[in-house]
């Protein structure tokens, strides 16, 4: 019996790709690079957000760790799907000390390109766990595919001059919109749902530090709110890491969740 829902999600998809191509092509503004806080500390430049990331790489390293251990039971496409996620948050430690270090186009790249490999991988997992194992199985290696190359097409058309970030846009934010779509339209198949959603809560407030960036280091010029942004997106990963740990504690002997 054909699904209803399926035909929601390609429309919804089709009507995101539209809009978002249908705006001239967004290059990157380069007061992006213009960080509140520059404080060089202990001969460290930017020193806050670049330490900052270091909890990407505990969280990335935590995920992992939780995965080995009780994603035993896991198919190998659903393990490669949050490998692919904490994976990518840990890489996105060293990439984003590596840009905060001196930010500029250039470096920005590696920050970005393991972002996407950790957005693709929540995305295949989710898509596995509430639609369809076969369909998820199907899409991750494209998926991670488009990532990538999101990143990739938005470097080339800077170095032409013309920046379009229409494509790395539609990745980050609309991987993220199709996640919540699912979670709204599909039944759990897992326990630790709560986990997610306090995960997907914790990147939220992450990108509302990153906007109050300078605002928030007014108050006090104590910590500004991109180096919040970072720990706040770290913690989300690690109620992810919760839940993969909690599902697969309680999973069932014939391997299934």
């Amino acid at each position: 019996m054909f699904d209803i829902r399926y035909a929601v999600l390609l429309v919804v998809v089709i009507a995101a790709a539209g809009g978002v191509f249908s705006l001239p092509p967004i290059p990157q503004d380069l007061a992006y690079h213009a960080f509140a806080d520059r404080r060089t500390m202990a001969g460290i430049p930017n020193a806050l957000n670049v330490l900052s990331n270091i909890p990407f790489l505990i969280a990335g390293g935590f995920g992992l760790a939780v995965l080995r251990i009780h994603g035993a039971r896991m198919e190998p496409w659903h393990k490669g799907a949050y490998a692919a996620l904490f994976g990518g948050t840990a890489l996105t430690g060293f990439g984003s000390a590596y840009y905060h270090l001196a930010p500029d186009n250039a470096r920005l790249v590696w920050d970005r390109l393991p972002m996407t490999i950790g957005f693709m991988g929540l995305l295949t997992a989710m898509i596995g766990e509430r639609v369809s194992g076969r369909v998820a199985r199907w899409l991750f290696v494209p998926l991670l595919a488009l990532g990538a190359f999101s990143v990739a097409f938005w470097a080339w058309t800077e170095g032409r001059g013309a920046g379009d970030l229409r494509l790395y846009g539609l990745v980050q934010f609309g991987s993220l919109a199709i996640v919540l779509l699912l979670l709204a339209m599909y039944r759990a198949t897992q326990p630790g749902t709560v986990y997610l959603l306090a995960g997907l809560g914790a990147y939220g407030a992450a990108k509302v530090f990153e906007a109050l960036d300078a605002q928030i280091h007014a108050l006090g010029q104590i910590v500004s709110g991109h180096t919040l942004k970072h720990v706040a997106a770290a913690v989300g990963l690690t109620f992810i890491a919760a839940m993969v740990r909690q599902a697969g504690e309680k999973s069932r002997p014939d391997g299934k969740w």
